[in-house]
Formats: C-alpha cells, structure tokens, sequence
C-alpha cells in the first residue's frame, strides 16, 4: 500500500489549508518532516497531487480524485476505531427499539436474548407506542429502529417483514364461548372484560374497536400483563383479548381455552422499521439483521416504502 492513514490526514490538511506549513502545524510536526512525507507519498504513487507557487499549494487533478478517495477511507477508519472501541468495552451503546403492547411483550422478549449475549455492550430499550407512533417516532428518528402493523400506510422509512401475530379471545374453561371455534368481538361484549391498563397502546385498540360496535367495554378488572389477566380469566373473573403467542402459553398451563377472532384486524403483518440503512450504528444494523434474519448484515430486498398515509 503506498500510503498510510497519516498521509491522507496529511493531504487533507494541506488542501484544506493551501499551505504546507500551515498544515504541519496542525499535527504538529515540522515543515521539512511533512515536505519529506507528501514527497514520498507523490513517488509511491507516481502522481503529482499539488501544484507549488507563490500563492501556495492547489491540488492537481489527480490530487482531486485522490483527495475524495482520502475523505471515505478515513471516514471508515474512523467508523472502525468507534466500532472496535464499542467492543471492548470502552463505552456502552444505546439503542431505542419502539414496538406495540404485543410486540413488546410476547414476541421481543422472546427473541432479544441471543443478541444481547452477543453484544454485551448493547443496552436496549423498549419503548411502547401504538403502530402508528412507531412509524412517526422512527422518522423523528427518536428511536433508531421500530416494529408496526403492516396494514398501516407509511413514508420515508425502509420496510421489513418480521412476524404474524393474532389477536385471539381467551375464556375460561366451561365458558358458553369456550366450545366457539371462531367468533367476531360483538358476541364477546356481553361479557365481563379483563383487561390491561387503559394508557396501554393495545388496550386503547381494543376499546376502540368496541366503540365501533357501539357497545363499551364492560370492564371488570385492569391488570398489569397478559400473565395476570391470564390468572384472572382462569378463575372465571371475565374473558380477554390475547395475542394468540401468551394465550397459547395460559391455555398450556392453565383451565383456559382460546377462540379465534374472525376479524380481519385480529390479524397483524408485523414489519420492521428503520429511516436509512446507512445512517444506522453498526450495532443498529446488526439488530435488524438479527430481527429480519438478513445473513450478515445483507440489505438485498430492502425496500423504501413511500406511500401516502
């Protein structure tokens, strides 16, 4: 190689400043030391990258072309040495992942485990918005990457598949829905409802789609997770609506049955988010890949989704 990183910061200096003396202050060394250094850089080369005169030094064609070339390789050094910093531990990386109730709390956990071993210098942090506020705190770029339903429109952001996930009633064993094989949410509002806290993005859902139906929620009991609702709906309190991942789980373990919901917004296209590719931290790059099962960081089939919401 007939360079090295201290003759490209050299040849920077010296084209930013048209002055060799002035760009060898900036390092600093002296004159004659950075006049040897770009005269041995020229003859590896075998190119004139200056022109000398009286009003200082200006780059030659060929010095323009090399000059660009300079800038990208010391941006991706300087890339590199943040990454290899980042790995060693040196400082800890940030990541914000915004998702719904249902992404965060059934599908992510599920999954987070083998890249936060991997990563030990990663901190993440799960921030929970309905889809439509993933989209726009991903654009804000509030959040580096975020999860939302497919259905929704969306703009100036790169799109992802990443899972499926239904929406599913849980009643308790002996229920009069118990024996439904599928059912639509109107025949389910007759009954006492267990649900999560109302600020919750899927809650608010949830109700919405009841208003609809002109007909409230008949709440009963707010819990904290779909484990304590589980619990409840088991002890015949009420009846829940589910993603189909935990109502799987609480029909194992517990004298509950789930009923498909014959909805069509019962069923959710989740898609990953992120605003570029490039401007990702090799870290929120690595996510994604991870998330979207992208081998090696590979971006073939990216697309940027542009349409109007």
């Amino acid at each position: 190689m007939p360079f090295d990183l201290t003759d490209l910061r050299l040849l920077l200096a010296i084209a930013a400043t048209g002055s060799l003396s002035k760009a060898a202050a900036t390092f600093p060394v002296a004159v004659s030391a950075a006049s040897n250094r770009l005269r041995l850089l020229e003859e590896r080369c075998g190119l004139a990258l200056f022109i000398r005169n009286a009003a200082g030094m200006q780059l030659t064609p060929s010095g323009r072309l090399v000059l660009e070339g300079a800038r990208t390789v010391l941006a991706e050094a300087q890339k590199l040495q943040g990454t290899l910093n980042e790995l060693s531990g040196e400082h800890r990386i940030t990541l914000r992942l915004a998702a719904s109730t249902v992404t965060n709390s059934t599908l992510l956990p599920a999954v987070l485990g083998p890249f936060l071993a991997d990563y030990p210098e990663v901190d993440l942090q799960l921030v929970e918005h309905k889809s439509v506020d993933v989209l726009r705190v991903v654009v804000a770029n509030e959040c580096e990457i975020g999860v939302y339903d497919g259905i929704l429109n969306s703009e100036g952001v790169v799109s992802l598949p990443f899972r499926t996930e239904r929406l599913v009633m849980l009643v308790p064993a002996g229920h009069p829905l118990a024996g439904r094989e599928q059912l639509r949410l109107v025949d389910a509002l007759g009954f006492a409802f267990i649900c999560l806290p109302g600020e919750r993005p899927m809650q608010r859902f949830v109700e919405e789609m009841a208003m609809k139906l002109a007909m409230p929620l008949k709440v009963r009991v707010r819990a904290p997770s779909f484990e304590a609702i589980a619990q409840l709906v088991a002890q015949r309190a009420g009846v829940a609506m589910l993603p189909e991942t935990a109502a799987l789980r609480a029909e194992q373990e517990l004298p509950v049955r789930r009923v498909a919901l014959a909805e069509s917004w019962a069923t959710l296209e989740l898609r990953l988010c992120f605003r570029d590719w490039e401007q990702l931290s090799s870290h929120g790059r690595q996510l994604v890949s991870f998330l979207s099962g992208l081998e090696g960081g590979e971006t073939t089939g990216i697309s940027v989704v542009n349409t109007v919401p």
